[in-house]
């Protein structure tokens, strides 16, 4: 397994992570038997928006006498009413859904203290001057929780969310599919209504990316196979279908992201998505799936997916371009972003103009002409 610095947190998260909304479904020991099995294959970052005591409890029971090799995302807004999940700004249930996850994971702080799911620019309005934010300050401030941290669908709140400055990673949905669409609050719309002309990640999104990667607000992902649709051609948007492992690979490539969080039913369930760590060049290959399918396009457009590799004097040239995307969104090249650029070694002067990797971009990207702008940009 690897691991990832989940940005500004310092914390190093598995690649791969455990969504635990499908754990209440099961038998209670079959679920904490499963949870074992994914720490003894490496995962360490486990998420539980989940209010209900049977999912908590089985995560309280799984991680016992081994807390401190978890880390966990806990919500706070996530509350269980009268047998219902209800999201709530009502302190008089935030408060007593928080201690609950506490109690019931047999624990006294939570690694990442998790602002639950704003999508709606009212709703962030209200978190922000509220009771709400106060506690949230107070648990971070106390030791609770560890880490602030916000769960989003919406490029416009996680926008938001990094400027603020104290928010240090966000829960966001990547996916191939939500990346071609333009930001919304309606969740259930980013679902359907793929017919419009799109091309290419959409700007919003690709700002929250830039801003994230920038500002080391670390990204762990959700909604990584857009509820299984991309994995069949007749409801995928794209017209053919992706494997797990090429969403994976989709995910853990845009900038910030750090681990993407797949919910699990069985331990072969656990097995495929950990076996994305051994995966060939050509199980991860997303981009051709992409450049082949029928409806949308990301043509002229990297999307980091690698397949300029080689390169003779052994350029990353994947990782040169997400730099060069990052720089040119804003006005001035950002020290961090050339320090990490200038970290790479081999930079974009090296280029020999050879054009081998033009020939195998899915997307026609003129990488050769990338090489000499980002050269100028970056001075190297």
């Amino acid at each position: 397994m690897r691991y990832k610095t989940l940005g500004k947190t310092g914390l190093k998260v598995s690649e791969i992570g455990f969504g635990g909304e499908w754990l209440e479904r099961h038998d209670f020991d079959e679920s904490v038997e499963l949870i074992k099995y994914a720490a003894a294959k490496g995962i360490n970052i486990i998420d539980c928006w989940m209010p209900d005591p049977k999912s908590r409890d089985i995560i309280g029971m799984a991680m016992e006498g081994n807390r401190e090799n978890w880390i966990v995302q806990g919500h706070i807004g996530s509350t269980y009413q009268n047998g219902q999940y209800v999201r709530t700004r009502d302190m008089k249930h935030v408060i007593p859904a928080f201690e609950d996850i506490l109690t019931r994971m047999k624990t006294d702080y939570i690694d990442l203290g998790m602002i639950h799911y704003i999508d709606a620019q009212e709703d962030w309005d209200n978190c922000m001057s509220t009771e709400f934010i106060r506690y949230v300050h107070r648990l971070h401030d106390e030791g609770v929780i560890k880490h602030i941290g916000l769960s989003t669908h919406n490029p416009r709140i996680a926008k938001q969310a990094v400027e603020t400055g104290f928010i240090e990673m966000l829960l966001f949905s990547v996916n191939p599919a939500f990346d071609m669409r333009p930001a919304t609050e309606d969740l259930d719309s980013m679902f359907s209504g793929y017919d419009g002309d799109y091309s290419g990640i959409d700007p919003e999104r690709a700002e929250v990316y830039r801003l994230c990667e920038e500002n080391e607000v670390g990204i762990t992902v959700m909604k990584g196979f857009f509820g299984g649709a991309l994995f069949d051609e007749k409801r995928s948007p794209f017209g053919v279908a992706f494997t797990p492992k090429q969403c994976i690979h989709y995910a853990l490539t845009r900038p910030g992201v750090s681990s993407i969080l797949c919910g699990y039913d069985t331990k072969e369930q656990i097995d495929e998505a950990v076996s994305y760590e051994t995966a060939t060049t050509e199980e991860l290959d997303y981009a051709s799936v992409i450049a082949s399918a029928p409806m949308h396009s990301y043509m002229g457009q990297c999307t980091y997916c690698g397949h300029c590799k080689p390169c003779p004097v052994n350029i990353d040239i994947a990782m040169v371009n997400k730099f060069y995307d990052l720089a040119t969104a804003q006005e001035n090249v950002p020290e961090s972003v050339k320090s990490h650029y200038e970290a790479l070694g081999t930079t974009a002067d090296a280029c020999v103009g050879c054009k081998s990797c033009e020939s195998r971009c899915p997307f026609g990207v003129k990488v050769a002409d990338r090489m000499k702008v980002t050269q100028k940009l970056f001075g190297c």
